[in-house]
């Protein structure tokens, strides 16, 4: 493949703020065998091995090891404290395995050194199985139970994930204070401040940052340079652009892939993006509401299902689905409340997904519409273009619980026969407000999130792809989460309540 173009490369080099600008970007070849990553690490003279997984919120953790580690490694794992990793095991019971998925290899190119990095399995070294509690053996077998139920062998996911890039970010919380800050040459709080060589203007107002060209728009180099570093790591992009708030909001839109592939495409995503960024001397958020007054970020979800190369979505009922497309949303709609709970998994989130305001959280379908949960895209006629949009999901979720449970959800809506009931065509922000009234909500708060998935998980359980065990689990931590931040006073009280 071409390595990066040389007009870019030029920008790059010129810019003392981004340590790689004169390093060749070449893509990474697809690899299926052990024998594959070994030769691709003595190609590029490798010095280091990169093991990594996420934990139960969806962290990307990692373990690194000289190369000549790696044919061992490969055979019998890499082993590591499983009672220091969250939502794992416990101290009596702590050594885990790593085990390396010789198709996840890439070149890690923001370490010093030259470095293969790999995404793991969680292996258990008593029983030797997969690891009931790893995120990534969930959605395996959340592909597994797809493939032998007979509806579809192939899920195809395609999330759009949104992001801030900030300047500047600071926040602190202690026993007699908190506060947070964050900052954007873009922000339009900015249109006042003396800068350097002379405040030029160009910030982006509220809400009118969808589309901007530049010189409004003063990231488009820096995205680029996050688009060069996905596609070399073998993520296809489909479209890239910045997004409606001010303060660098952006979009960077992959193109589909199977579900348990996608979901370790956007562990990478999360974890090249943020890297990209602080070479270029800022930071990357996908916090779903870090900004008052403007939009939050978001991550809707595009899914499909098909059989022997063929899609199924497609027919002749509304919009142009299929009777099993619109029994996959039925299932979305009817388990939404508790999706939201592994969709939306931060108190965060739901400073975002509010009544009224851009977040879809009228739990409904619509085509074209995007002020419904569930979109229907119609840009294209193409049977192989047909899918459904989710959007209330954000990327502070872990990808691999979220995916497993959409596509878990869907499944049970066909499996049931269940019907997704009317749509609407109807602005539903400017709908009448005892219409509106009619039409169910995504939950106002974690809390109401957790309290739907301890009442409706059997379709995350029945088919042995989440344990009883995990979801409990899942739902003390969360619900600790949400006690420590309801227990914390905010500036917000103080602001409304300090002269009471």
């Amino acid at each position: 493949m071409n390595p990066i173009s040389s007009p870019l490369k030029d920008a790059l080099v010129a810019d003392a703020k981004f340590a790689r600008a004169g390093a060749d970007l070449e893509f990474t070849p697809a690899m299926k065998t052990k024998a594959d990553v070994i030769a691709f690490a003595k190609k590029h003279n490798a010095t280091f091995a990169d093991y990594t997984f996420v934990d139960v919120p969806g962290t990307l953790q990692h373990t690194t090891k000289p190369i000549h580690e790696l044919a061992d490694i490969f055979e019998g794992g890499a082993g590591f404290d499983g009672s220091s990793i969250r939502g794992f095991q416990n101290i009596e019971e702590s050594d885990m395995l790593l085990m390396p998925d010789p198709a996840s290899a890439i070149l890690d190119t923001f370490h010093g050194e030259p470095t293969v990095a790999l995404l793991c399995d969680v292996k258990d070294p008593t029983s030797g199985k997969l690891y009931d509690r790893s995120p990534r053996t969930i959605a395996r077998r959340a592909v597994e139970h797809l493939q032998q139920s007979g509806i579809a062998d192939t899920a195809y996911f395609g999330p759009e994930a949104e992001f801030f890039v900030f300047d500047s970010v600071r926040y602190d919380q202690s026993s007699n204070g908190c506060f947070y800050e964050v900052d954007s040459k873009e922000g339009i709080w900015n249109t006042g401040k003396t800068e350097e060589g002379g405040n030029l203007g160009y910030k982006i107002r509220n809400k009118e940052g969808y589309f901007p060209g530049a010189p409004m728009d003063q990231l488009k180099s820096l995205r680029a340079a996050m688009v060069r570093e996905l596609e070399a790591s073998g993520i296809k992009i489909e479209t890239v652009h910045h997004e409606v708030a001010t303060a660098g909001q952006g979009e960077i839109d992959m193109e589909r892939d199977e579900m348990l592939t996608m979901a370790d495409k956007l562990i990478r995503y999360k974890y090249i993006l943020r890297n990209v960024a602080a070479q270029f001397g800022k930071t990357v958020t996908f916090m779903p509401k870090p900004l008052f007054g403007d939009n939050g970020s978001g991550m809707h979800v595009h899914m499909s299902l098909w059989k022997e190369g063929s899609p199924l979505f497609a027919g002749g009922n509304y919009a142009g689905l299929s009777d099993m497309a619109l029994s996959y949303i039925a299932g979305l709609l009817k388990h939404a409340p508790a999706l939201c709970a592994l969709c939306n998994p931060t108190t965060n989130s739901y400073k975002r997904l509010v009544p009224g305001f851009e977040a879809p959280v009228n739990l409904i379908y619509s085509a074209r519409n995007r002020s419904a949960a569930i979109r229907i895209p119609m840009y294209s006629q193409n049977p192989k273009a047909k899918r459904v949009e989710f959007r209330m999901p954000d990327a502070a979720c872990n990808p691999y619980l979220a995916f497993s449970a959409l596509l878990l959800a869907g499944l049970d809506g066909i499996e049931q026969g269940l019907k997704p009931g009317a749509h609407t065509d109807e602005n539903l922000y400017k709908m009448d407000s005892a219409k509106l009234s009619q039409i169910p909500h995504a939950p106002a708060s974690l809390d109401a999130a957790l309290d739907a998935l301890e009442a409706d998980h059997a379709f995350l359980t029945k088919s042995g792809v989440f344990s009883e065990s995990f979801i409990a689990g899942y739902i003390e931590g969360k619900r600790a989460e949400c006690s420590e931040g309801g227990m914390r006073p905010t500036p917000w009280e103080f602001y409304r309540y300090f002269d009471v």
